[in-house]
This record gives C-alpha cells, structure tokens and sequence, in this order.
C-alpha cells in the first residue's frame, strides 16, 4: 500500500472518529435538555410539574349601604309607653276609653321614677299630655270615679271638673283650621292684583337742596 493510500485511510478515520464524537455528543445533549428540571416547572420526564397555588386575589369591597338616620323617639311618646306597660289599666292604650285619674297622682308616680328609668319632668310631661284631648275629657263626667295608680277608685269628678273638661273641648273645636295651600295661593293673588290696579301717584318734585344750588 502506498503513502497515499495510507493517508487517505488515515484522514478517513480521522473523520469517523470526529463524526461518531459528534454524534454522541450531541445525544448527551439532547438528554439533557430533553429533562428539565423544576426551574421551569417540568418533570424529569417532559412532563408538567406540580404549578404552585395561585395567589389569591384581594376581594373587593362592597360598597357600603348608606346607613338609614333612626327617627328620634319623641319622650313624651317613650315616657307614656313604658306607663301603659307598667299600669295598663291606668293608662289605657287607643281605642279604649281613658279614665279620669286619681287628683295627685303624679306624686305617687314619682315613687316609681326608678323603675320606669323616667325623670319627675318626663313623668310631668306624660300626664300633662296623657289628660288633655277629647279621649281624657270624654271620660271627665260629673260622678265618674277617679282610679289609683292600682287601678281602683280614688274620689269622684266633680261638676267644676267637668264643666272645664268640656270648656277645654270646646275651646280647641272652635280653634279655626289651618289654612289650605290653595286657599292661600288666591288670598296672596287677590292681594298681588288689588295692588296692581291701584293707581300711581305721580313723584313730587323737590327743591334743590343749598349744597345742589350753583353758587
């Protein structure tokens, strides 16, 4: 075999060796990568790995419902519930009758003060309320028995008593009624036209006054 040959044989082999190198690093390569590791969220075996939770995203807040104002209880109102719960037979809730009631019985009251959680002027206020209208003065007739904080008669009605029941009456029917909104409308047109069709007086001329005068 001559040199040539030799030489050719031997860059042949050469180029074998580098391919078959190539080849194989190559597939080291390909294994490699082909396994990716839990950086990227992959199993070993190409397959997805475990995603983590997603994070949970904040809630929104509700818009607060405006909150409604109470409407405030009147005491005069609050005072004579808390009587008729105490003494329902004293204090009569709408529509039975009320019955005249025992001459100095706020005094008694008072003793109670405490246990109805009232002040002696809420409890003044309530009976002052409690005995005026038609509903207490129907019940003011001469003879009619008074009644105790216990419910049983204390003293009678007498006839001046009746008789101021009945001016006390009289006196709020006879009140004249308010005024309707129309009614006032044509009192304040009328008003507005009579004005309109009074004649103008014609202005007075004045004098000049000393500081107007040329001098």
């Amino acid at each position: 075999m001559g040199f040539e040959q030799l030489a050719a044989l031997k860059a042949k082999l050469v180029e074998q060796a580098k391919a078959e190198k190539a080849a194989e690093s190559a597939k080291r390569t390909k294994g490699t990568n082909g396994n990716k590791g839990t950086t990227d969220g992959k199993g070993t075996n190409g397959g997805k790995g475990a995603k983590g939770p997603k994070g949970n995203k904040p809630a929104r807040a509700r818009d607060a419902a405006p909150a409604v104002p109470e409407k405030p209880v009147d005491p005069v109102v609050l005072a004579i519930s808390r009587l008729q719960k105490r003494f329902p037979a004293v204090f009569p809730k709408n529509p039975a009758p009320k019955v005249p009631l025992k001459v100095g019985i706020f005094q008694d009251l008072v003793q109670h003060a405490q246990e109805l959680k009232l002040t002696e002027a809420e409890l003044r206020d309530a009976i002052r309320t409690w005995c005026r209208g038609a509903r207490y003065w129907n019940g003011m007739v001469e003879g009619a028995a008074r009644v105790d904080l216990a419910g049983e008669p204390a003293g009678q009605v007498t006839e001046a008593d009746a008789r101021r029941a009945r001016q006390l009456q009289r006196s709020r029917t006879a009140r004249p009624l308010p005024k309707q909104p129309a009614q006032q409308a044509e009192q304040a047109r009328q008003a507005q036209q009579a004005q309109q069709t009074q004649p103008e007086q014609p202005a007075q001329a004045t004098e000049p006054s000393q500081a107007d005068k040329p001098a």
